[in-house]
């Protein structure tokens, strides 16, 4: 997916103002059904520009925790059969925080 083609919400999910009502967003779907696909690998490619805004999103999965942590609070691990690649253009818009974790 290029998450430069849908907005932080469509790509990682929203909370409802009025109904408080938690949706999840692409990537969110991706992840919690790697999450469930036992004993299969899982890849999960994002090609586009790192964007300081949707790549911070991330940082707790690219560390040690390998957790996608959502605005509503849930934390989703990464399974061991599953991977992120990440096939960007360049990293001028990376901070060096989220290039020494790539």
């Amino acid at each position: 997916m290029n998450p430069k083609a849908v907005t932080a919400a469509q790509m990682f999910g929203r909370l409802d103002p009025t109904t408080g009502d938690w949706t999840d967003g692409i990537f969110a779907v991706l992840w919690r059904k790697g999450t469930k696909a036992k004993n299969a690998k899982t890849w999960i490619l994002l090609d586009g520009p790192v964007d300081a805004i949707w790549i911070e999103n991330l940082n707790t999965v690219l560390d040690d925790n390998k957790l996608l942590t959502l605005a509503n609070g849930d934390r989703i691990p990464m399974t061991p059969e599953m991977k992120a690649v990440f096939e960007p253009e360049n990293l001028s818009n990376a901070s060096p925080a989220t290039v020494s974790r790539m």
